[in-house]
């Protein structure tokens, strides 16, 4: 294994899948078939004779998923993810856009912070803009075509055990129970996992979770696009606790079906948008004239809300008893702040960690602890990115890191400085779109850097 985080984080970035499929096992079974469930599957099909993934919904169903409340809210694919999805799945990008979902390179994108807009970095990634049903329907389509790989209605309700490993899982099909034996068993259960209940009804360890409080609303209403090829395609207008105390900013995306997607997002008690007339109003006089533009087209449907309470994280590594044959994956594992977009990349790079782990041909008798260390380098990064920006929202009160005040002091610079810098800018992108760790950031060259920015500028 590589020897810093930095470095591993590099490699994970750059995994591909295997030339020829070489199975290590007879059957893995993935419970869950969200995003992460299907880019664990998707993975899982080199590695396995056969894969199945158990969800309560009908995985060949297209649209909305009952199982994804969050479904109906804007979701970004980071650049990191989407060049993670097209290693993946070749030609992902092509078929993506045959069916209309949108491109947007540096070019395309505005982001704006307090009102000022920032530099374009003109050799920064593509991003992929498209609703939630659309980006895990595409993938959801490629997994499901892979001839080794199944699906299974039914209810997930617990695990198998013999001695020290998970051989299976327990099912419930229309009232009728069942097992699903395995060979590895992954969890992509997503937030509301029950794998701890199930470890501690087994008698092993339960996970400690750590969660904090950010209790964010999200409003997000649909706009009839009449550009073919809009310029912009992707703005983000953020505002910082001094500028705005009610919301906390919008982004708007053009995504498939001719549509503007706009979302609005507010903190605490405040919860923007709730109404067409709010939503609106406040797309004309809070943020850019690109949103006033976008809100004066006719509104589709109702604006939907989304509630999210706090970012958390179950911290399998720390465990001194694990089952071997036994790992979780995505929202199971971490989730965090949506307003950042990490969860579909972080999502991509958990399978990264799976692939590399299968690649080393491991014994699967024991404990994954290998792809344990690899997970825990990518649910490090988004963490401290995610969390170290809330940590100065007002209604935020810790757990505070050592040396906070002067890391709070150091990312402000480094964030100011994106709006004017493109050195700055450039590596700020590769951080938060998860294609660098953030360590990369705060080196003394890019905050020397930062510092200099800001004193031009001022």
């Amino acid at each position: 294994m590589a020897s810093s985080p930095a470095r591993i984080f590099a490699e994970l970035n750059a995994v591909r899948p295997p030339d020829q499929a070489r199975p290590v096992m007879g059957t893995a079974v993935v419970v869950g078939g969200s995003v992460a469930g299907l880019l664990a599957a998707r993975v899982l099909s080199d590695f396995a004779e056969s894969v199945v993934i158990i969800d309560r919904d009908d995985l060949h169903a297209t649209g909305a998923r009952p199982g994804v409340p969050q479904g109906t809210q804007l979701h970004a694919l980071l650049p990191g993810g989407f060049l993670q999805l097209e290693q993946l799945f070749p030609g992902f990008r092509d078929e993506a856009v045959e069916r209309g979902a949108i491109e947007a390179p540096p070019a395309s994108r505005r982001n704006y912070l307090d009102g000022r807009m920032k530099v374009v970095v003109p050799d920064d990634a593509d991003s992929l803009a498209g609703t939630r049903p659309f980006l895990e329907g595409l993938i959801r389509r490629r997994v499901l075509r892979l001839p080794n790989v199944k699906t299974v209605a039914a209810r997930a309700t617990g695990l198998v055990f013999d001695a020290a490993a998970a051989t299976g899982v327990q099912v419930d099909v229309d009232g009728v129970p069942g097992v699903e034996h395995a060979d590895l068993v992954v969890d992509a259960m997503g937030r509301a996992s029950r794998l701890s209940d199930w470890l501690a009804q087994a008698g092993w360890e339960r996970p400690a979770t750590r969660r904090m409080t950010v209790n964010l609303n999200y409003a997000t209403a649909m706009f009839r696009r009449r550009e073919a090829n809009p310029e912009p395609a992707l703005v983000l207008a953020l505002h910082s606790p001094r500028v705005s105390s009610d919301v906390a900013g919008a982004a708007y995306f053009a995504v498939e079906g001719d549509r503007w997607m706009a979302m609005m997002a507010g903190y605490g008690d405040n919860r923007p948008g709730r109404t067409a007339e709010d939503f609106v109003r406040r797309m004309r006089e809070q943020f850019p004239p690109e949103f006033g533009a976008v809100a004066g087209n006719e509104l589709l449907g109702d604006v939907q809300t989304y509630h999210h309470a706090d970012s958390r994280r179950r911290d399998f590594r720390a465990l001194t008893r694990f089952p071997a044959r036994l790992v979780s994956v995505g929202d199971a594992v971490a989730s965090f702040n949506p307003v950042y977009g990490q969860g579909i990349t972080a999502a991509t790079l958990h399978a990264a960690c799976l692939s590399t782990y299968l690649r080393s041909k491991p014994d699967l008798s024991e404990p994954a602890r290998e792809f344990l260390a690899l997970q825990e380098v990518v649910v490090d990064a988004a963490w401290s990115t995610s969390t170290s920006a809330d940590l100065a929202l007002p209604h935020v009160d810790g757990p505070y890191p050592r040396a906070y005040r002067l890391r709070s002091w150091v990312s402000g610079q480094i964030v100011a400085a994106t709006v004017t810098d493109v050195a700055v800018a450039r590596r700020f992108n590769k951080v938060v779109s998860m294609r660098e760790h953030p360590n990369s950031l705060v080196t003394p060259g890019v905050i020397l850097g930062a510092l200099r920015a800001n004193r031009r500028a001022r």
